[in-house]
């Protein structure tokens, strides 16, 4: 029903922006890697949209980027994958990996993602495999291990929210933390850019 919707950035929130467009503020849903990119409140945003409707709930999901969306739409495609599991995959990594992950059998950077299991991360690679190509991926094993988020990363994202910082904030001031340190040392730089 939406494609997009453009207009100002009025609030970023724990798992949603709200965009405000024709004196409407529309609540979207969206994955971490899209607050991370949306630019400050104020600024004029474009949001790639997905209207998800059921009996008791329409909800608003978007991203800052059309590939984002596409990827978001293929997770919702295979069975017992909905948005909220489809949202925590696209919050571990970009699509491009997560594709590399699909035709590279890596189920373990799937079940990085928070409420994604085994089944469901195997589930996601057998039901996705044939729909993507896997010579347009441009990726090499190299990449996909530098961009992954490393289990340090991981485990200093989840104490920095423990603390009380939203999973954003958490995550932009550990995104830039060398993946070999201790988490002890990622937390410590973390909390000096947070303070």
């Amino acid at each position: 029903m939406y494609y997009y919707v453009k207009g100002i950035l009025a609030r970023k929130g724990d798992g949603f922006l709200v965009v405000e467009a024709g004196g409407v503020g529309y609540m979207i849903y969206t994955s971490l890697t899209s607050i991370t990119r949306a630019p400050s409140t104020g600024a004029e945003i474009t949001m790639y949209t997905y209207l998800y409707v059921r009996e008791d709930v329409m909800d608003l999901y978007g991203f800052t980027s059309q590939e984002e969306k596409d990827m978001f739409m293929k997770l919702l495609s295979v069975s017992g994958v909905g948005p909220k599991a489809a949202l925590a995959v696209l919050s571990v990594t970009d699509p491009a990996h997560i594709a590399a992950a699909i035709v590279t059998n890596d189920a373990k950077t799937i079940t990085k993602a928070s409420g994604v299991g085994a089944k469901m991360a195997q589930r996601i690679i057998l039901e996705l495999k044939d729909k993507i190509d896997a010579a347009s991926l441009n990726i090499d094993a190299d990449d996909i291990a530098d961009d992954a988020p490393s289990d340090s990363k991981d485990e200093a994202i989840s104490a920095l929210i423990a603390l009380g910082y939203s999973a954003a904030d958490a995550q932009n001031a550990v995104r830039k933390a060398d993946g070999t340190q201790s988490v002890e040392e990622i937390i410590k730089k973390a909390l000096t850019s947070l303070l």
